[in-house]
C-alpha cells in the first residue's frame, strides 16, 4: 500500500509540474506574440515612411526679396518631404509664361494688380494661394534731399508696366504732388490720366528694373522695393513711400486647381509662419513688410 501511495503521489507531482511548465510555457509564448504584434507595426510605419518619396517643387521667383526668402524655408520644407527649387530668371517677365507652360510649379513675384493687369491679356488660368509680404514702393534720388526740393519741370522716371505706373502715380497724388481725374476703376493710369500737375513735372516712363541705373540723369525716380534692394540701394533713403497699407502685397500664384496640392499647401504655411516673419522684419526692415 505505500508503495502504491508513492507511486500516485509521484504521478500526481509530475502531472502538476508539467502543468505549471505548460503554464510558463503560454506565458512566455504570449509575451513573445505581443511583443511581436506591438513591433511590427512600428517597424512597417518606419519602412512606409522612409519609402514616401520627396516631391520636388519648383518655385519661379524675384532675386530679392522673394528668392532669399525661399531659401530660408528650404530646411523646414525638406523635413517635410517637399524638396524645394527655387528658380530665378533674368527676366522675371517670364515668371508667369513658365508657369502656364508648367515649367515651374508655382511663382513668387508678383501682387494681385499686376496679375490682374495680364491675365486676360495673356489668358492665364491662374490662382492665389497666400500673400507674403508688402514691398512699399518709394521715391529715390542721388540729386535731392527732401521733397520740397522737387523743382519745376523736375524729371521724374516711374515703372511703364500699367500696375506700377499706377501706383507710382497715386503715391505723388498722395504727396499732393500731381492730382489725377476722377473715376478710375482698375489699377492702371498713365500721365495722360493727371489734370493737375502744378509744378509741371516731367515723367519718364521706363522699365521698372532700369531706373536705379536711370537714376544720375533724373531728379529722382519712384522704384519697387525688390529693385532697391537687388541695386544694393539704402530702401531708408526713400524720400517717400507708402504705408504699410498698401493693396500691393506679393502673393504666390499657381495654375488654377494646383492650389489644393499638398506640396503648395506646405509652401504657404511655411511662408507664413512667425519664423519667416522674424526673418522679414529683421533682414529688411522697412523695405519689406509681413503681409499677414
Amino acid at each position: 500500500m505505500a508503495k502504491n501511495r508513492i507511486g500516485v503521489l509521484l504521478s500526481i507531482l509530475v502531472v502538476f509540474s508539467a502543468a505549471l511548465a505548460g503554464c510558463g510555457s503560454n506565458g512566455s509564448t504570449s509575451q513573445n506574440v505581443q511583443g511581436t504584434a506591438v513591433n511590427a507595426p512600428t517597424a512597417s510605419a518606419s519602412q512606409n515612411q522612409a519609402a514616401e518619396p520627396t516631391k520636388t517643387l519648383k518655385v519661379g521667383a524675384a532675386p530679392v526679396p522673394h528668392a532669399e526668402i525661399l531659401e530660408f524655408i528650404k530646411p523646414k520644407l525638406k523635413e517635410q518631404g517637399v524638396d524645394l527649387e527655387v528658380v530665378v530668371l533674368d527676366d522675371e517677365g517670364q515668371l508667369n509664361p513658365a508657369l502656364k507652360d508648367s515649367q515651374i510649379d508655382a511663382n513668387f513675384f508678383q501682387h494681385v494688380p499686376y496679375l490682374d493687369s495680364v491675365k486676360k491679356e495673356k489668358d492665364y488660368d491662374f490662382s492665389v494661394t497666400t500673400k507674403v509680404h508688402v514691398e512699399p514702393i518709394g521715391f529715390y534720388s542721388e540729386k535731392l534731399k527732401s521733397k520740397d526740393d522737387i523743382k519745376e519741370g523736375a524729371k521724374i522716371g516711374i515703372p511703364n508696366n500699367p500696375s506700377n505706373e499706377y501706383r507710382a502715380l497715386v503715391l505723388l497724388q498722395e504727396q499732393g504732388l500731381i492730382k489725377l481725374k476722377d473715376g478710375l476703376t482698375t489699377y492702371e493710369a498713365t500721365p495722360k490720366d493727371i489734370v493737375e500737375n502744378p509744378k509741371k513735372l516731367e515723367f519718364v516712363e521706363t522699365e521698372a528694373a532700369t531706373l536705379p541705373r536711370a537714376l544720375p540723369d533724373l531728379d529722382g525716380a519712384i522704384i519697387n522695393t525688390n529693385i532697391v534692394l537687388d541695386a544694393k540701394i539704402d530702401p531708408k533713403s526713400a524720400l517717400f513711400r507708402e504705408d504699410a497699407n498698401s493693396p500691393y502685397a506679393n502673393v504666390i500664384v499657381v495654375r488654377k486647381g494646383d492650389e489644393h496640392r499638398e506640396e503648395i499647401k506646405k509652401l504657404d504655411e511655411a511662408l507664413t509662419s512667425p519664423e519667416v516673419k522674424k526673418f522679414i522684419e529683421d533682414k529688411y526692415g522697412v523695405a519689406v513688410l509681413p503681409a499677414f
